[in-house]
């Protein structure tokens, strides 16, 4: 109950945008392959801070 007012770190807000970018390179995949590599460029890059703010 208490959740509900927490307010998300700055990884928690990382992990959900690199999963969305991904899925959205994922539905790309099929219809516009460089599209679809630069979703999962961007989503490569977002992986790589969150990696940096758990150091």
């Amino acid at each position: 109950m208490f959740g509900i007012f927490k307010k998300k770190t700055a990884v928690e807000k990382l992990e959900e945008k690199y999963k969305k970018v991904m899925e959205e390179g994922f539905k790309l995949q099929s219809i516009n392959r460089s599209d679809s590599d630069q979703k999962y460029l961007e989503a490569d890059n977002i992986l790589k801070e969150i990696e940096n703010l758990k150091e």
